[in-house]
């Protein structure tokens, strides 16, 4: 057993299961947050990203500021919540594209403060944007080729010996060809990224993202501007990363959307994690919904007090009507 922050005790990948199963390693994926408690910061079974303390700030304002969060090895987490939540600038903070003002945060049990942005992606965390990220002016198998790491022929003195290079090149290009099938773009291959439509770029950045065979993705609101002819295609992209054994940490607004696909939902609010939980529990939480619509939501009214909002609305309309006629 090893005691949490919060003095919980989890399991260790060597220990029982409590049921007096035996048991042959952590739950992972989705089955291991089946019966998890349903509250912010709560342990997982088999975490494959641990945060702790991350706080930034942009002069007095508190951007984020997240005390403890867990992500579910090999399962589909949502991170959802209001605009201006402070979502986006934690998957920032995460991946190296910004830097935490505190905190600390492990990344298959290695940390990751202070790692550039392309160390992290070579270690298997990469991301996609909320804004797509594709080199207009190149191919969309030249974009492909981008994402692939370790590549001989980056070296000045080695690519001028096509020798060295060209068998990796090669691989690199049927890895690219294959992917570019699997997501309906094989026919862009050779078309500028520039022409390609805005669901389409999302496929392209999605797919260049797995040239580094990652073991986490990390998608920042992906259904954003896609045509709705598209997203059932990118819906079944994003399960079939969890199917292949990937973790995926993904912003979204569509509640629907992460209804669907999500395992576990994380909601934040004012740069803090207010809830986790199941999708349905989450939604029925007072704290989310407080959180989207104000502690004033647009409950359903009874007859008393609609007609006293009718009367107040009424005698305004009346003082203003006064008002006009006396100038």
């Amino acid at each position: 057993m090893a005691a949490d922050r919060d003095g919980s005790v989890r399991l260790s990948q060597d220990e029982p299961a409590p049921t007096g199963e035996a048991s042959s390693g952590p739950r992972t994926g989705a089955a291991g947050l089946v019966g998890l408690e349903a509250r912010p910061g709560v342990p997982k079974p088999d975490p494959i990203l641990v945060a702790d303390g991350v706080t930034r700030r942009f002069g007095g304002l508190v951007a984020v500021e997240v005390e403890h969060l867990e992500v579910q090895r090999g399962a589909i987490t949502a991170l959802i919540g209001p605009n201006g939540a402070g979502k986006t600038t934690f998957f920032n903070l995460l991946t190296g594209f910004d830097k935490p003002n505190d905190g600390t945060w492990t990344f298959e049990g290695r940390s990751l403060g202070g790692v550039a942005a392309y160390k992290v992606a070579r270690r298997g965390m990469v991301r996609t944007f909320q804004l797509t990220k594709a080199l207009s002016r190149m191919t969309v198998l030249e974009n492909m080729r981008l994402g692939a790491t370790g590549q001989r022929g980056e070296n000045f003195f080695r690519a001028l010996v096509p020798g060295i290079w060209r068998g990796q090149q090669n691989s690199i290009d049927e890895r690219a060809a294959s992917l570019l099938q699997r997501f309906k773009l094989d026919a862009k291959s050779s078309d500028f990224a520039g022409s390609l439509s805005g669901g389409q770029r999302k496929l392209l950045e999605m797919a260049r993202a797995l040239m580094v065979e990652p073991t986490m993705v990390m998608l920042d609101e992906p259904m954003a501007g896609v045509n709705p002819a598209l997203t059932q295609s990118l819906l079944g992209h994003v399960k079939d990363l969890r199917e292949q054994g990937m973790t995926v940490l993904f912003v979204e607004h569509d509640m629907d959307m992460v209804r669907d696909i999500s395992d576990w939902v994380v909601v934040m609010a004012q740069g803090r994690v207010v809830a986790e939980g199941p999708p349905d529990t989450v939604m029925a939480d007072p704290a989310v919904i407080d959180a989207y619509l104000g502690s004033h939501h647009d409950a359903p009214l009874d007859l008393e007090q609609e007609q006293e909002q009718l009367a107040a609305a009424q005698s305004e309309l009346d003082a203003a009507t006064a008002e006009r006629e006396k100038s």
